[in-house]
Parts: structure tokens; C-alpha cells; sequence
């Protein structure tokens, strides 16, 4: 599984950037790494299965774009140090991260999950977006540029009962993201989290028809018979617009499919103000508090 040159026939909107999209063998993250080898990167395509990888890499390569694969998994630090190093030195310095590697984790109650599955879960979502940025986020320092997306979930932003694995591991997610995002902005890089939307993938449906999934989450098969569900390119989309650049003054944000970032973009300042396109612990106005306190916390959110 190699790399070449994109042809003429290529977008080139993105043109010159090496973009690395884990979990890229299948569902959103084979249409992210489509999309993004569409506008012109040239994309390494990291994930466990190895058949998959190469699929994703051979219909990249079909339709005129640039890619490389190689299995990994990413929870193994050995593994995604060398992987990360073959990347860069086969196709050079990575100019964009792309976090999508998921799990679904335990349905059902808390008291009654497996603790270790419960726990793998959380691990394969978190940790793997935590091991990849810290490989990659110096280079990215060093050189003053570069981005990185974290497909985290609408339910990191939500309570979701009998979903705690799942949903402990995106509100993580987007949380890291914040923290490393105001970290990393003086640096020139930017850094999202991002909604792909409900999307017909293999976690989708096992919660739509296992037994565990219909029992727990009756009201996720609400979503597809409304035709609310969304195709894996919406994602892809948001992804390369965080990519070109023109979304930076929205680090650290959680941006779902659905948002009008250009709407967003215009209101930046209010963004800022308010805080909006975050988590936060909502307070009652009359509830009180220390303004003194208050006023140090604020402080401490800006490096």
C-alpha cells in the first residue's frame, strides 16, 4: 500500500498537506480520508484491519488520490510511534490529525457492565486520541502549524442512560480537546471535536439490533425511521473545511454536521463571550457565589 502523486484530475484545495486518519478503514473514517485525499492531501490511512486499510487506499488511489495504509493499533504506543514515524518520513511533516477510532462499549445499566469491557471501551476512544496527539502535536509545535480533529460524538455534549462507556469517553474527548486547544493556540495549531452526525455504521447497528440495543436504546431507531440519520461524507465535509484553515478562530470547539460554521464564524465574538460550542456547568443566576473566585477561575481558562 503506497503513495503517489495526486493526478490532474484531483482537487487540490488541500494540496500539499499530509493528513493522518485513524480508524480509517471503514465507515466515517473511510469517508473523511475520501474526502480529504478528494481535495488534494495526501492521506495515511491507519487502522487495525489490514484488508480494510487497503480498500480505503485502493479507492483513493482509483479515484486519482494520494494515500498510504498501514494496520495499526493505535492504543499501542510502540506501534503508533513507528507508524507515525514512516508516515512523516515517507511522506513528510503531518500538517493533519484525524481521531476517529471508536467503540461502542457496554448497553444496559452500570451495575450490571462488564467492568474490563466497560473500561476497553473508554480506552479505545480516549486513549487513542490522547496517544496519537502526543506523537504528533510536537512536530506540529516546532513548525508553528497544523490541525487536528477529534470525531468525538453529540452525546459527549448529552446524558444518555445506559450508554456510560460510550458517553463518558466522548464528553472526555471533547474536554481534552479544549484543554489541549487553548495549550496549542499560541503555538499556531488548532485543534476540534466534532459531531459526525448519526451515521449507518457496524456500532449503529449493533445498537439498532442487538438485544442489548433494542432493550436500552428503544428511541435509537427513532432517529433512522425520521430519516434523520446523515451519510458519512457530511462528516467528511466538516473535516476538510476545519482543514483548509478558514474555521481557526474556532479552536477548541465542538462543532456538530449541522452547524453553519460560516453563521458561527460571524458570531465569533459572541462564541468567545459566551462560551458557546463548549461544555459548561450552567448555573442559576440568583444561585450566588464568590466574584473574587469567579473572576481567578475565568483567569485561569486563558494560557
Amino acid at each position: 500500500m503506497g503513495a503517489r502523486a495526486v493526478n490532474g484530475s484531483g482537487a487540490t484545495g488541500l494540496a500539499g498537506q499530509v493528513a493522518v486518519v485513524t480508524g480509517g478503514g471503514r465507515g466515517i473514517g473511510r469517508a473523511i480520508a475520501e474526502g480529504l485525499a478528494a481535495a488534494g492531501a495526501t492521506v495515511a490511512v491507519l487502522a487495525r484491519s489490514a484488508h480494510e486499510v487497503a480498500a480505503t487506499v485502493s479507492g483513493i488511489e482509483r479515484a486519482g488520490g494520494a494515500a498510504l495504509g498501514r494496520a495499526a493499533d493505535v492504543r499501542d504506543a510502540a506501534v503508533v510511534s513507528r507508524a507515525f514515524a514512516e508516515v512523516e518520513q515517507t511522506l513528510g511533516p503531518v500538517d493533519l490529525l484525524v481521531n476517529n477510532v471508536g467503540a461502542l462499549g457496554p448497553l444496559g445499566p452500570f451495575w450490571d457492565a462488564d467492568l474490563d469491557a466497560w473500561w476497553d471501551a473508554v480506552e479505545v476512544v480516549l486513549w487513542s486520541h490522547v496517544l496519537c496527539t502526543r506523537m504528533i502535536l510536537p512536530g506540529m509545535i516546532a513548525k508553528r502549524r497544523g490541525r487536528i480533529v477529534n470525531v468525538a460524538s453529540g452525546g459527549g455534549a448529552m446524558v444518555i442512560p445506559y450508554f456510560s462507556s460510550y458517553n463518558t469517553a466522548k464528553t472526555a474527548l471533547i474536554r481534552f480537546t479544549e484543554c489541549v486547544a487553548a495549550e496549542a493556540r499560541a503555538h499556531g495549531v488548532a485543534m476540534f471535536a466534532i459531531g459526525p452526525g448519526t451515521v449507518r455504521t457496524a456500532m449503529s447497528e449493533h445498537a439498532l439490533t442487538s438485544p442489548e440495543g433494542r432493550r436500552w436504546l428503544p428511541w435509537f431507531s427513532r432517529v433512522f425511521q425520521a430519516g434523520l440519520d446523515v451519510p458519512a461524507e457530511r462528516a467528511a465535509r466538516l473535516v476538510v473545511t476545519l482543514a483548509s484553515g478558514k474555521a481557526d478562530a474556532l479552536t477548541g470547539r465542538f462543532l456538530r454536521v449541522s452547524d453553519d460554521v460560516d453563521a458561527i464564524l460571524a458570531n465569533v465574538a459572541q462564541v468567545e463571550r459566551d462560551k458557546l460550542y463548549s461544555l459548561r456547568i450552567r448555573d442559576l443566576p440568583s444561585s450566588g457565589g464568590d466574584g473574587t473566585l469567579r473572576a481567578i477561575l475565568d483567569a485561569a481558562e486563558q494560557p
